[in-house]
């Protein structure tokens, strides 16, 4: 693997793990895709280093299971901006 590549899922995993952010947004700050940020996390930083890519994925873990709540008050919010419109 090259090393420009190690050092990218390094610095996406301490990312991940200090800001708590999800796929989505980690792949805007780091300007990849979604898959790269998965791939990097889940496959590439596991043969590097296996406690780092661990605390990663519980992050990403967590962030999996509350997104449907997420997306509930994004859509919640979007609702009451239009209403605030009419009113």
């Amino acid at each position: 693997m090259k090393e420009y590549i190690e050092e990218r899922a390094i610095q996406i995993a301490n990312y991940i793990i200090e800001s708590n952010a999800t796929v989505r947004q980690t792949a805007k700050k780091f300007g990849i895709s979604k898959s790269t940020v998965h791939k990097d996390v889940t496959e590439r930083l596991f043969m590097i280093n296996p406690a780092l890519a661990a605390r990663a994925r519980q992050v990403l873990d967590i962030n999996k299971s509350e997104r449907h709540i997420r997306g509930g008050m994004a859509t919640k919010d979007k609702y009451m901006r239009e209403r605030s419109k009419f009113s």
